[in-house]
């Protein structure tokens, strides 16, 4: 591999705003955003290979293997290490992903599932104290996030293996190569870097092993500009290449988790060897949606995103968007309320669909999304929250009222659990057009805080995208709720005859879009349960307004969970009129700073040229030939 670039600097976001009143609408051209670097400018525009990564050094490491020949589940797996070094409290081996290909040769999308797992023992009440009162979502020994507890079975390192023994030109020993190289050598620590060190300097200074990579001699965090030099992960990848898979699974690798999990300083954990022997990365169909002219695919269960955004393209296919213009006040309200009315569906129905019935037909109908588009008023923005739907009965027809039917909602009642989060995506797309989009997560920055000792590796907190309460005020249990023992993988394509444990619900959204049956664009994001109204954002601005990736990236972001509307801020400290107008209407409308971190690469369907967008939220960079 080539020599490794420096990290890239910091960046600074200006937001010039301007108001044109039209009519009884606001037009603001919020979405005009100048960066402090020329990367965030215009679209990457390459012939051959792209990569859109959070970190340069992983975009690089990655596109290095598509010049020597490797197709883009290649580079994802390069990527993947990478960014395990680079960004670790982001991504690594102690973690999960959703990765959605599509094949050239095969003419076929398919997606692996490597969520975590909960272990055997687990059980509902895990995460509420001796009174049944709700432990709080903190990161102090009082808290669920840090330490053991809250761990859940690693996927990612079976899910890289899987992608590259099934769909691979490379072995898993020459994927590890640039990340062993770079944790060796090391690399100096951005402002970014040395920010969410300090931000978690709790949470990392519970656990022995943490402190000796991520603080000094003197027991202090890491600054910007100090090397960070992580020989344990590199010896730990070296061993991985020698062995595969199965010495972190069933040796000694897999001996230190669950030592260092049931050990742990804080909150000690449940898992077993037997759990992570256990463990299977699957093969799960996508789901399926359609906008316009364009099909969606997406991830399934466990995963919320996937069908979340595809509810909400369909019901703002109803709206004529493009007409309205970006960013005039009715885009912005009918923007806003097609979200607000899904977020009640996801918390009360998704879960992980080999342990709950879930209406995913429903969910998917476009019928459906025109009964909760008929919910949505045309100037008065709906009080939250919002009630979920009836997704399990579609025969009804539009326009008609949507009555709910208590007994037709067989298993369990809402969770109301929101919670935010911290992940990396990438996007990779090949000179043969294969394509490939990840989202990757360890979930809190830095996951649980614990390394695991002379490992090098951050643990997860995944376990607590579960809702911590099992059960609602009338005795049915939630459907995200925490749950012990093994259940049939009955959704798996490729190991549905097989036992394993209850996988957290997600919101991750890797996503990639087909036109004319042709590829088209991968995009994805991280940002909690933001995930799925950011990944919505960047589609919409491409599929509907035209825009490039980068542009589509760029731009104010509109988010809502069932709630206020949540805006990037820019809009709200600089647009009074156009907040006033939302208000007007009856929107609470909330400043959330940044939302999200996308990275997206389109593919011109004229040209068959490669258009990339990078985040400079997160700094993120398109390396391309």
């Amino acid at each position: 591999m080539n020599k490794f670039f420096k990290s890239v600097m910091m960046v600074s976001l200006i937001v010039a705003i301007s108001l044109v009143l039209v009519g009884d609408s606001v037009l603001a051209d919020f979405h005009d955003i100048v960066y402090h670097e020329d990367h965030y400018e215009e679209a990457a525009v390459s012939e051959n290979g792209m990569v859109a990564t959070a970190r340069k050094l992983a975009s690089d490491a990655a596109l290095e293997v598509l010049k020597d020949g490797g197709n883009a589940v290649d580079a994802a797996a390069v990527a993947q290490f990478s960014l395990n070094v680079v960004e670790p409290y982001m991504t690594g081996i102690g973690g999960g992903f959703f990765m959605v290909i599509y094949l050239e040769e095969e003419d076929e999308v398919l997606t692996i599932c490597a969520r975590e797992e909960a272990p055997y023992n687990y059980h509902e009440e895990v995460f509420l104290d001796e009174d049944g009162d709700i432990i709080p979502f903190t990161d102090g020994e009082e808290g669920r996030i840090a330490g053991g507890k809250s761990v859940g079975v690693p996927g990612t390192l079976a899910g890289i293996a899987k992608a590259l023994e099934d769909h691979g030109t490379i072995t898993l020993a020459e994927a590890l190569e640039p990340a062993i190289q770079l944790a060796e050598e090391g690399f100096p620590l951005r402002e970014d870097d040395a920010r969410f060190i300090e931000a978690n300097e709790e949470k990392l200074g519970h656990f022995e092993a943490t402190r000796e990579i991520y603080f000094d001699e003197n027991g202090n965090p890491l600054q910007e500009g100090d090397m960070l030099i992580n020989e344990d992960l590199a010896d730990t990848f070296r061993l991985i290449a020698e062995e595969g898979p199965e010495v972190f699974y069933e040796g000694e690798i897999a001996e230190d988790i669950v030592e260092a999990v049931q050990e742990a300083e804080v909150n000690p954990g449940l898992m077993e060897l037997d759990d992570l022997k256990n463990y299977r990365a699957v093969e799960r169909e996508p789901v399926k949606g359609t906008f316009r002219e364009y099909d969606i695919y997406t991830m399934g269960p466990p995963n919320s995103g996937g069908i979340s955004m595809i509810k909400m393209l369909n019901i703002l296919e109803g709206y004529d968007l493009a007409a309205m213009g970006w960013g005039t006040l009715d885009m912005v309200h009918y923007f806003n309320e097609a979200q607000k009315v899904t977020f009640p569906d996801r918390n009360r129905y998704m879960a992980d669909a080999d342990w709950v019935d879930m209406p995913i037909e429903g969910l998917l109908s476009k019928k459906y999304a025109e009964v909760r588009r008929d919910e949505i008023k045309p100037h008065r923005a709906l009080s939250t929250p919002v009630e979920p739907g009836n997704p399990w009965y579609i025969e009804g027809l539009p326009g008609t009222p949507w009555v709910m039917d208590e007994e037709a909602i067989p298993q369990f009642a809402s969770g109301t659990q929101v919670q935010e989060g911290s992940t990396t995506h990438f996007s990779v797309v090949d000179e043969d057009r294969n394509a490939v989009a990840v989202t990757s997560t360890i979930e809190q920055v830095f996951g649980s805080g614990l390394v695991v000792p002379g490992r090098g590796f951050l643990l997860n907190n995944e376990l607590t995208d579960f809702n911590p309460v099992p059960r609602h005020e009338d005795g049915l249990p939630v459907a995200n709720r925490p749950e012990g023992g093994r259940e049939f993988r009955s959704t798996a394509v490729d190991a549905y005859d097989t036992l394993g444990g209850k996988r957290p619900r997600s919101s991750m959204t890797p996503t990639i879009v087909m036109k004319d049956g042709a590829p088209f664009l991968t995009a994805g994001s991280p940002g909690g349960s933001r995930i799925f109204g950011v990944v919505l954002n960047v589609v919409t601005n491409i599929l509907e307004f035209d825009m490039d990736p980068q542009k589509a990236i760029n731009v104010t972001r509109i988010i809502n969970r069932n709630g206020p509307l949540e805006i990037e801020s820019g809009l709200y400290e600089e647009n009074p009129e156009m907040i006033s107008a939302l208000e007007s209407r009856g929107h609470q409308v909330n400043d959330i700073g940044t939302a999200g971190g996308a990275q997206a690469i389109m593919i011109d369907p004229e040209t068959g040229e490669l258009l990339g967008g990078a985040d400079p939220r997160r700094h993120g960079y398109v390396s391309s030939y």
